[in-house]
């Protein structure tokens, strides 16, 4: 029962040495977070994220709400097998320095702070590869203990995987509505295509509800995400059509 007793440094009076005990298990507790994290996302650079934290809770929130039907569809595709026209959606809609950025805008996060000093309305800054780590390794709640270790995912991915695995992890695991995650679920769920054979329009009208997908229909939007939605499609024309992920180019923004 004491046998860890037994291992503790101890002094010359065979006194146990407990500052150099907590020393020794903090080293390794670091050691064990560093390897185990990096160790993962190096795993997830090509391996498909099966679950994520904010699956797992909307579906047991789902089988805790009598009133609703339980729901979960989720289907992993290749980056060759979604369309250039949902990812330059999701680009225009979300984060239109995705592609010069390591991880995060900071003047999206500037001008967010001075809008939310002034505004009720809270407006986010965060990037498609912020928005990335969070979904994949993070649960779903606000405090500073997960902003912080949201920005050290980020600068993980940002350092370990590609652009275009970041976009093709982020369209896989993306929350469409209810119960239906990725790119290929929401798109035969709501248009009967799979997710490569998308329209310009398909595309702009999946991106358009991301901000609050349980709010928005994609079925049956409302005026608000309609206006998103043009406003996107004119966006991605300003683009020329796609993504150059060797060659990033820069949208031409509105005044």
């Amino acid at each position: 029962m004491r046998s860890w007793y037994r291992g503790l440094p101890k002094d010359d009076l065979g006194n146990p040495r407990w500052f150099a005990y907590f020393r020794r298990l903090f080293f390794r507790l670091v050691f064990l977070f560093f390897g185990s994290t990096i160790g993962v996302t190096l795993l997830y650079s090509f391996l498909p994220v099966p679950l994520t934290p904010l699956m797992v809770q909307r579906y047991f929130q789902q089988i805790g709400d009598a009133e609703r039907d339980v729901h979960f569809k989720k289907d992993w595709v290749s980056f060759s097998e979604i369309s250039p026209q949902l990812q330059l959606a999701v680009v225009c809609a979300e984060d239109q320095e995705f592609l010069e950025h390591d991880g995060f805008d900071f003047e999206a996060i500037e001008k967010a702070y001075k809008h939310n000093q002034k505004s009720k309305r809270k407006r986010g800054a965060s990037t498609i590869s912020q928005q990335t780590a969070k979904n994949v390794f993070l649960w779903p709640a606000r405090s500073w203990i997960r902003k912080g270790l949201e920005v050290y995912f980020t600068f993980l991915i940002e350092v370990l995987w590609s652009k275009e695995r970041i976009m093709t992890v982020y369209l896989n695991i993306i929350e469409f509505g209810n119960g239906i995650y990725g790119a290929e679920a929401a798109s035969r769920h709501y248009y009967g295509v799979s997710a490569k054979n998308l329209s310009r329009e398909q595309a702009a009208m999946l991106a358009a509800v991301l901000p609050s997908p349980l709010r928005y229909s994609v079925k049956n939007p409302q005026p608000n995400v309609r206006e998103r939605q043009r406003w996107i499609m004119s966006q991605m024309r300003m683009w020329g059509g796609r993504i150059d992920y060797d060659e990033p180019n820069t949208p031409k923004k509105p005044n």
